[in-house]
């Protein structure tokens, strides 16, 4: 699933593009991925103008003179920006535009959900109304992850995938961002201090920066719009790795409220584990 650093490399991608296009015509091809109205959805954007994308979380926020077109690409979700064509196979939703070009979302999967809200009701009638603090908010400070953290007995790995908690973080960048701080996945989330929870946040920073700048991670499906493909994948330190980089010991892979989970037995050490 494409995390906070591939929907930033997606959102920088689109911008370059569709800032200031009209849209003409919306075809809808696969009506369940629609969670708003479906009518408003089609006929709400005729004429609107595209004047900015913004992201929130693993959300995409488009934005027009009056609407917010909010899309998660969820498992396999991709946007392709592209001279007119007969849709593809896979191809669910098509946004014509003024200039004869046209935005095609792309999910094998079906898994992403769009949403059409008015400008202000963004953050009242959308799931956005529901997300944590973004990685890089100032208000994310030890003290409030502490707070978040101090009653829940759940692995540390699974709370922090949490995105009302917070947004953005998943798989990837929470076993990485637990391998630098030298936390178990397995540690109860309550038995984390303070000191802790000041790593979690610099090291959440410092990798997603720089996963950012890399253009995010290439794994398995994802590609960011059209074709465009991270490499911070040849920066992991522990996801998807056989030996730690810094002890050498084997590392482990185990499954921590459903995910697969790798860390290293001996740099990240738990009593209970």
């Amino acid at each position: 699933m494409p995390e906070l650093p591939e929907v930033e490399t997606v959102k920088n991608v689109l911008k370059k593009d569709l800032i200031n296009l009209k849209i003409k015509k919306v075809n809808v091809y696969y009506k369940d991925m629609i969670k708003t109205d479906y009518n408003e959805f089609v006929n709400n954007l005729i004429n609107e103008e595209i004047l900015d994308i913004k992201r929130y979380g693993k959300w995409l926020v488009f934005e027009t003179g009056k609407y917010a077109l909010v899309s998660h690409l969820r498992m396999e979700g991709k946007y392709f920006y592209t001279d007119k064509i007969e849709p593809q196979k896979h191809e669910h939703i098509v946004f014509e535009f003024d200039n004869g070009k046209v935005l095609r979302y792309k999910d094998v999967r079906k898994f992403g959900v769009m949403y059409l809200v008015k400008k202000d009701k963004l953050f009242t009638d959308t799931p956005l109304v529901n997300l944590g603090l973004e990685p890089f908010d100032k208000k994310l400070t030890s003290s409030y992850l502490l707070d978040k953290l101090k009653n829940k007995t759940l692995p540390i790995k699974t709370v922090l995938l949490d995105q009302e908690i917070i947004t953005g973080l998943g798989n990837i960048y929470d076993d990485e961002v637990l391998f630098k701080s030298r936390i178990s996945p397995f540690r109860a989330s309550c038995t984390i201090t303070k000191d802790e929870c000041e790593s979690i946040i610099k090291n959440a920073k410092d990798i997603l920066n720089e996963a950012i700048k890399c253009g995010g991670t290439t794994i398995r499906s994802y590609t960011s719009s059209l074709g465009v493909s991270g490499n911070y994948q040849d920066k992991l330190l522990v996801h998807t790795k056989k030996e730690c980089s810094i002890c050498k010991s084997p590392i482990k892979v185990a499954k921590i409220g459903g995910r697969s989970t790798y860390y290293c037995p001996h740099c990240q050490k738990v009593s209970d584990e």
